[in-house]
């Protein structure tokens, strides 16, 4: 009820009056009140003001960099055909954003997940495609001139076209993600003004400047380097630089010739089975498909661009800018001998590798901290995107810890953990790696990634959390010198890979693992997951054989399964891989 006398409210609140008035108070029901209302103007008016209160603090989450997911409030908003006024609130927000890339590129992210969510859950097709339709190249165009506020009107002139079916809201959702990635590389490009390159005296015509690499293992913290999560929570990742099989398998090198062109040569593999390309750029516009990353020598042509070897948009020829700058043409060679999709860091080490060869080549002097960087803007302009902690695995020696703070520009700072050579020794003995025979694909597990983390998904932002706390216990475990407390981060790790990208560990590498188990006192795969190398940390010292023996016994049971459930012709061709398995293995 309703008291509606004002004496018996004050003596409620403790005022003047008394009980007497308060029984005598007049009083309304909450009926009679309903009776004198319009109940649907009200709550029309309730759902208004939730999606005006919805809206502002989508705003206010954006500018403020906070980590509230908006995917909730983008759904109500979808449901209750709310979409538009939120649509050019996120417009709004993304134009305004030229100072700050790393918001402007959130906001097109959160529309595209608006977007996503008109279309309907599993309608529409699948989030991750193509995004090259020529309609939206003018947009692209315009963030790609550096021309934000255009950018973004013109990319919602053209999402108007693309409301009406779940087929064409899912389409502009990856146009959407596209222009994000641009903005995105954008802002990781800041990173090069950490890249200090002096110019000295080159080396004599004809003389090699060869660089060798070792591969990088990641202990703890990978994908907290990985942008926007590296500028925008900030990372943290421990790793370690390692020859395979006791080698360096990765390396380039470079000499001047006379001829006044560019000779790109790339091999990969072992020596026995490897496969080279090579590309002759007489010519600018023989470069000009350098930031296609699956063509021939993308890498070492992106590189050259990177490097200033050339300036590709110049009106002055190659061979006239080859002999004004370097006095005549540059052969370029790179090499890994390691599997495609190793998940040791091979392609940004290779980059890292390449770029030190140039600037020995053409008299520059630089610092590894500067190549670190320079890896990062080199990977941008070939459009495949990654983060820093590869090249800092590859490109500086033994175990570190290697850091960048939340915010733009994106720096990396890389501390040298001081270890003891007898624990050093230890570890040499205890640590393994094994290749798993499948091929991860990272870019495909990094576009899922980077759609979550702009979701701010809470158990995507814990895990980051996690994995800068992980890796930070990892760094105390390595200076105490504990082996067991080191295991124990690298299963947290593994733990915490496969929560950042579900599907990263297939059926047979889980078996793998599982019966290594017994061995271990800690496991992962290397990288992004999904396949490469496995590493793991032994119990007992020396356990190669061990180790092979039971993934011998592996194969063998996969094969007698296989030929189980096999037709006679299948039968054939599993005992002929037996056979093969057979004498390979004695």
């Amino acid at each position: 009820h309703l008291l509606l006398q004002e004496d018996g409210v004050c003596w409620l609140l403790g005022g003047a009056g008394g009980l007497d008035s308060w029984r005598e108070a007049w009083r309304l029901s909450l009926r009679d009140i309903l009776i004198l209302t319009d109940q649907q103007t009200e709550l029309r008016w309730r759902e208004e003001l939730f999606f005006i209160v919805g809206r502002r603090r989508a705003m206010d989450a954006l500018q403020g960099h906070t980590d509230l997911s908006l995917l909730p409030f983008f759904r109500a908003a979808a449901l209750a055909g709310q979409q538009e006024e939120l649509l050019q609130v996120l417009d709004s927000v993304a134009a305004g954003s030229s100072g700050d890339l790393g918001v402007a590129a959130r906001c097109l992210a959160c529309i595209a997940d608006v977007l996503g969510c008109l279309a309907g859950e599993g309608k529409g097709g699948l989030r991750s495609g193509p995004a090259a339709n020529p309609s939206w190249a003018p947009a692209f165009k315009l963030l790609e001139d550096g021309n934000l506020p255009a950018g973004v009107q013109e990319l919602a002139n053209q999402r108007k076209h693309w409301l009406c079916r779940p087929d064409l809201l899912v389409r502009a959702a990856r146009h959407y993600e596209g222009a994000g990635q641009i903005l995105l590389r954008k802002a990781v490009m800041s990173a090069r003004e950490f890249v200090f390159i002096g110019q000295g005296e080159m080396p004599p015509m004809g003389v090699w400047q060869e660089v060798e690499c070792p591969a990088r293992l990641d202990l703890s913290g990978g994908w907290s380097d990985t942008p926007p999560i590296a500028f925008e929570h900030g990372g943290l990742v421990i790793n370690v630089a390692i020859k395979v099989d006791g080698k360096r398998p990765i390396g380039a090198r470079v000499r001047r010739v006379p001829e006044p062109h560019l000779l790109l040569v790339s091999t990969s593999g072992e020596a026995a089975c490897s496969i080279s390309t090579e590309t002759l750029c007489e010519d600018l516009t023989d470069l000009e498909d350098y930031c296609q990353p699956h063509t021939p020598d993308a890498l070492l042509k992106a590189m050259c661009v990177c490097s200033e070897l050339v300036c590709v948009s110049s009106p002055v020829s190659l061979k006239e800018q080859l002999l004004k700058h370097w006095g005549g043409g540059l052969e370029i060679h790179s090499w890994s001998s390691l599997p495609h999709g190793s998940g040791l860091g091979t392609s940004s080490i290779l980059a890292g590798a390449a770029l030190a060869a140039v600037y020995r080549c053409t008299g520059r002097s630089f610092d590894t901290t500067s190549l670190i960087h320079d890896v990062l803007y080199l990977e941008q302009i070939l459009t495949t995107g990654g983060g820093w902690q590869d090249q800092v695995g590859g490109l500086f020696g033994g175990v570190k810890l290697a850091r960048s703070a939340a915010q733009l520009p994106l720096r990396v700072e890389i501390e040298q953990l001081s270890l003891t050579q007898d624990f050093l020794s230890v570890l040499q003995q205890h640590l393994l790696l094994v290749y798993t025979g499948k091929t991860h694909l990272a870019q495909n597990l990094l576009q899922d990634v980077v759609r979550s983390w702009y979701a701010r998904l809470p158990s995507i932002v814990q895990n980051a959390e996690q994995l800068v706390t992980n890796a930070k216990e990892c760094a105390e475990a390595c200076r105490e010198g504990s082996l067991v407390r080191l295991g124990e981060c690298m299963d947290t790790y593994w733990q915490q890979k496969k929560l950042m990208a579900p599907g990263c560990e297939p059926a047979a590498v889980r078996s793998m693992m599982n019966a290594l188990q017994p061995l271990s006192l800690g496991q992962s795969l290397a990288g992004a997951g999904g396949g490469g190398f496995l590493f793991l940390l032994t119990r007992e010292p020396q356990q190669k054989e061990a180790v092979r023996e039971i993934l011998t016994n592996i194969q063998v049971k996969q094969m007698c399964i296989r030929l189980c459930r096999a037709s006679t012709k299948q039968c054939c061709e599993i005992l002929c891989e037996v056979l093969e398995f057979s004498k390979e293995h004695k």
